[in-house]
């Protein structure tokens, strides 16, 4: 077998999604359940226990892809940003 073609494969990168993105729709995902998505998320964040964020619209999957450093981040970006200036 002689095939002097090369074969070209397209693997498709999932999209990368901004961490004030995941917050949003987890968020949105632990509203929709009826937690308190303030109270959920801070355990979250204390903890890294991903079972205080609901599997629901697929939300705990979504915060596990950013670090919780991140998130912290963000957080505290916005609360300057809003609060402080």
């Amino acid at each position: 077998m002689d095939n002097q073609n090369t074969q070209d494969i397209n693997i498709k990168k999932e999209a990368m999604i901004e961490v004030p993105d995941i917050l949003a729709r987890v968020y949105e995902a632990l509203s929709e359940k009826g937690y308190n998505p303030v109270s959920q998320i801070v355990g979250y964040i204390m903890s890294g226990d991903p079972t205080y964020i609901t599997s629901y619209k697929n939300a705990r999957s979504l915060i596990m892809k950013a670090e919780r450093d991140e998130l912290i981040e963000v957080l505290m970006e916005n609360y300057i940003e809003t609060q402080l200036k």
